[in-house]
């Protein structure tokens, strides 16, 4: 501890430019920029402002590299010191020699890497700097406002993001001029106007009103100004007008748009020119910041299909867990098409394709609007799709999305085949021959490309002809998509041309401005077969019908019917909670309860389901809000069945009732879990649940216990968490060394959950291994878990400070590729650990091949930290092989010695010819006593191994020759003059650190017949 506050010490104050903890390191930015400003200040001190302006002049003209440090220590003031920002521009103004080209890079590399991790006044002062290189017409200042659009989060109106929304507006209006003679290669008018029309659809809450309409007028002032600017854009530019064209401002653009195009740019022919333009990869990548951008990259490229939930969760607890981000949901599926485009060879491969994102935004979007939005999205590319411009993998998301959600989430493929119905014929009726063929070009491209995996990869009949769709459904796409479909399927099918005819409701874009754009309270078409069922709406998951209960009162004795009525209709949770304490009381004096618990539980189902399907867990956890959550008529039953005794008879009527209801709702089981966890009543912890497992049929505790807690993973991982403890402790028996639970644990909590279980640990509230062949039992099951749930376990396994001597029986059998995680962790491990014949025999165990470095890894660190004793570990093992071998030479052993975790000598020969090739210059095999080992290997070893080892042998010296050698050179030295004595002197001091050279050995022995060398004892299959 008093080391960490030293170092911590050492660090000196906190970040002042980002937001940083006490546990990081200050960025490399901040360090550069804060010894620079140590030099401006060492300038400056004690001058005048005239002097100082003198003396910073004379420092920068010595160099670039002082000019630099003089610019950045500005820079620093101006982000660090607001007060002082105004001065220190002036000074940076008056001293600047390269246009300020110090400044802008180290700018961008902050709001590009670094923004979300910058300080609120950092952020400030940045915006301010930017909007003074504006006023000084700073060459490249329009690239730095392109990346703070990008900052600019959609779908996201939390004060941070309408400051910098605010801000940049706020620029663009002041400096109208600037902005509209921008010569930016990425196009800054046209980003201003595909930004801030994406924004308008964030802000049509009424508090958000003013801003609201200044992003109008910028927008329609630049549009109209600087059309064929915008123009550059591409298609989407129209799909972001259709987003706002009930907008008075907007609907009289759509008009002039149809009507008099030319009146906007006299080169411009109207929609149908627009719809021909693809859109630009850096348009669609704008309304995706670079952190989205980044994570959505790991996924498509990096994360294996089926590993893949744990990352989604991720991205949308981060973006996608409000109301407003619904919208965001059209602008990462435009990205995804238009800019993620995997290889070849990532797409054969098991990593996450682009439809399962795709698929996976479309079944969390529960709102209509934004899930037309998205669909549209998907589809825009399709509707004047060119296969001479346009990229196939703009549409092929679009195609097997529907694909693979046949039979997972027919509902899907529904929604997506009848949109595409809809879309076909009604988005734009003037050119309808013109999408039709759009859309029809791209399905001939995907066949002939091969898109479509399947039995036939000539045809789309398993998508068109699919069983799964309804009949009206199957036969609107006959009509449409007749082409593609299979004939005699379609003959067989009766055609619905009249609700086809009948399908315009106004969701299109016709020659007049109020068709213009997708209403809000847009239905798709009807799916099912009457006309009450017909109103598909987007996937989410609807809410549950209420049950009538009737026939089930209807059952109960009178005392019981006329209580739960009163449940019934009860709101009041006080009440509630008595009438059902009442309701508790009169089933336990029950004698026939058996014919009536079905009937009882059925009705308390449905009457406490609005308890049941929420998550009880308090989200921030104290003894108040604890007590709140089992405040509730649920926890009632669950208090009345643990304040009895074992023994007492009347407990058998509530857990017939519980058992009853727990298989209506089965989170009954964890529910109780939790109720005996907090109870303060309860004196037995754990008792009444092992009576409840007990009272149901066919199920054994253990069983019970697990399915319990992994539908508690599955619904609230806070709470299964939070139940972890108590469960290794009250049934220990069965928790502790279970690697079901255990994977249970890593599969399903994230790095706060881990960190609040490893708390539990250090103070002893938590033991989840004991006993070696447990434990060891845990690792082989482990192998086969997915990375970060391994890198858990390791986790949890160095908090639990096991003996690495208890890992170890594992490691022979572990491959460096397949099984790198226990590897890893187990390298860390023993690098805290000093070499010993118990920790080395095992690693020496391991076969040694070429691509393997755990061994020669750890080997190499240990002889830098332990060179002696590594070397006497080494010698003694070498030692024993080497005086079993030669004893082996002379006579049959009489007894064998047991080989079992024992290395052979081809193992310990193998590793160190394999660390003498990796490691460089390395001494540690010129120790004396790897030398003495090596000699003794020598003259025990077969010529087998002798030719195998050849060059690792030779390192070995012969001793007493040596010794002689020198001895003679030390007397030749003396007798010899000292020019020669001079000449000489550095052959033998050379030679006791390096090997001997050629001559050296020509000089010392007389000629030898030259061995052949062998390559090293690796892995054939490393080769």
């Amino acid at each position: 501890m008093a080391t960490m506050m030293d170092q911590s010490a050492k660090q000196g104050p906190a970040s002042r430019i980002f937001i940083s903890s006490v546990i990081e390191s200050k960025d490399p930015e901040e360090e550069r920029m804060e010894r620079a400003n140590m030099i401006y200040q060492s300038i400056v001190k004690g001058l005048s402002d005239r002097d100082a302006n003198d003396a910073l002049n004379a420092f920068v003209s010595k160099g670039p590299a002082q000019h630099k440090d003089v610019q950045l220590g500005l820079l620093y003031n101006i982000l660090a010191e607001p007060s002082l920002s105004a001065k220190c521009f002036q000074d940076m103004l008056l001293v600047s020699r390269d246009g300020f080209n110090t400044v802008v890079p180290v700018l961008v590399r902050l709001v590009t890497d670094k923004w979300l991790k910058l300080a609120e006044t950092t952020r400030v002062q940045i915006t301010w700097l930017t909007r003074e290189l504006i006023k000084h017409a700073v060459k490249d200042s329009d690239e730095l406002y392109l990346w703070l659009l990008r900052s600019i989060v959609g779908g996201d109106t939390s004060s941070r993001n309408i400051w910098l929304i605010e801000t940049l507006l706020d620029t663009f209006l002041d400096h109208r001029p600037w902005l509209e003679k921008s010569q930016s290669p990425r196009d800054l008018v046209a980003s201003v106007v595909y930004t801030y029309l994406r924004l308008i659809v964030d802000h049509k809450e009424s508090a958000f009103s003013m801003l609201r309409q200044r992003e109008v007028e910028l927008c329609i002032t630049l549009l109209r100004e600087k059309w064929a600017e915008c123009l550059v854009i591409g298609r989407d530019l129209a799909r972001l007008l259709q987003l706002v064209a009930r907008i008075s401002e907007f609907e009289k653009l759509w008009r002039d748009i149809f009507l008099s195009p030319s009146s906007l740019s006299p080169g411009f022919t109207g929609i149908k020119q627009l719809m021909s333009l693809p859109t630009k990869k850096h348009f669609l990548a704008s309304r995706v910041t670079l952190d989205m951008e980044r994570k959505l990259n790991f996924l498509l490229l990096n994360v294996q299909f089926g590993h893949h939930k744990r990352y989604q969760e991720w991205f949308q607890r981060m973006y996608l867990s409000t109301p407003e981000s619904q919208t965001l949901r059209c602008d990462l599926i435009r990205f995804i098409c238009g800019c993620i485009h995997p290889s070849n060879q990532t797409i054969s491969s098991n990593i996450m394709p682009r439809w399962a994102v795709i698929g996976w935004l479309l079944t969390t979007c529960t709102s209509n609007v934004a899930a037309s939005d998205a669909k549209l999205a998907l589809f825009f590319d399709w509707l004047f799709f060119d296969a001479t411009r346009d990229s196939i993998m703009n549409i092929e998301p679009g195609i097997l999305v529907m694909y693979h959600s046949m039979k997972p989430h027919p509902a899907i493929t529904a929604t997506l085949l009848d949109f595409m119905c809809r879309i076909m014929n009604n988005f734009c009726p003037r050119y309808a021959a013109e999408i039709k063929e759009g859309f029809f070009t791209a399905l001939r491209t995907i066949i002939a490309r091969h898109v479509l995996i399947s039995a036939n990869t000539k045809t789309l009949h398993p998508l068109f002809d699919n069983p799964k769709l309804d009949r009206e459904l199957r036969a609107l796409v006959h009509q449409n998509f007749f082409e593609f479909c299979n004939q005699d399927a379609v003959k067989e099918e009766p055609l619905v041309r009249e609700r086809a005819a009948s399908m315009d409701n106004g969701n299109h874009i016709s020659d007049g401005i109020q068709e213009a754009s997708f209403s809000d309270d847009e239905d798709d078409i009807p799916l099912g077969k009457t006309a009450e069922e017909s109103s598909f709406r987007p996937i989410f998951k609807p809410p549950e019908k209420g049950v009538d209960i009737t026939e089930h009162l209807d059952q109960l004795p009178p005392a019981i019917k006329d209580l739960t009525a009163e449940l019934q209709s009860e709101i009041n949770q006080e009440m509630r909670c008595d009438l059902l304490d009442r309701l508790m009381k009169v089933v336990i004096q029950e004698d026939d309860f058996d014919d009536i618990a079905s009937s009882l539980a059925s009705c308390l189902c449905q009457i406490l389901k609005d308890q049941v399907n929420k998550n009880i867990f308090p989200h921030h956890v104290d003894e108040d809000s604890i007590e709140d959550s089992i405040d509730t008529p649920l926890f009632v039953i669950f208090r009345c069945l643990s304040q009895m005794s074992e023994e007492d008879p009347r407990t058998q009527p509530l857990l017939q009732l519980m058992g009853e209801m727990y298989e209506r709702q089965p989170c009954i089981g964890y529910y109780l879990l939790y109720f005996l966890k907090v109870s303060k009543n309860c004196d037995e912890k754990m008792v009444a649940y092992k009576e409840f497992c007990s009272s149901l049929d066919e199920r054994d505790f253990k069983s019970c216990l697990l399915q319990d807690l992994k539908l508690c993973a599955e619904d609230d991982v806070r709470l299964f968490t939070y139940l972890i403890p108590d469960i290794y402790t009250q049934f220990a028996g069965i928790a502790v060394g279970n690697a079901e639970l255990v994977h249970m644990i890593v599969e399903n909590i994230d790095g706060t959950q881990l960190q609040d279980l490893i708390c539990q640990i250090l103070q002893g509230h938590l033991i989840i291994f004991n006993k070696k062949e447990t434990f060891l039992s845990i690792l082989n099951e482990s192998l086969k878990w997915e990375t970060i749930e391994q890198y858990f376990l390791w986790q949890l396994i160095t908090a639990h400070n096991i003996p690495i001597e208890h890992m170890l029986p594992v490691l022979p059998m572990l491959e460096y590729t397949a099984n790198a995680e226990a590897l890893t962790s187990l390298m860390v491990l023993l690098k805290q650990e000093s070499p010993s014949a118990e920790l080395l025999r095992p690693m020496l165990c391991r076969e040694c091949k070429k691509m393997d470095y755990f061994v020669v890894s750890v080997l190499k660190y240990w002889a830098q930290e332990y060179e002696d004793r590594l070397a006497e570990l080494i010698k003694e093992q070498l030692t024993r092989l080497g005086g079993t071998t030669h004893a082996n030479k002379n006579k049959r052993s009489k007894s064998k010695e047991s080989k079992k975790d024992q290395p052979s000598m081809e193992q310990v020969l193998a590793h160190l010819d394999h660390m003498r090739q990796v490691c460089r210059n390395i001494s540690f095999l010129n120790h004396e006593k790897i030398q003495h080992a090596l000699q003794e290997v020598q003259a025990a070893a077969t010529d087998s191994q002798k030719n195998k080892f050849s060059d690792l042998l030779a390192l070995a010296e012969d001793i007493e020759d040596t010794k002689t050698t020198r001895v003679l050179r030390g007397r030749r030295g003396a007798n010899s003059s000292p020019k020669m004595s001079k000449t000489k002197r550095s052959v033998p001091e050379e030679s006791d650190s390096n090997y001997d050279t050629e001559e050296e050995e020509n000089t010392r022995h007389p000629p030898k017949k030259k061995k052949k060398i062998a390559q090293p004892a690796l892995d054939e299959e490393s080769e």
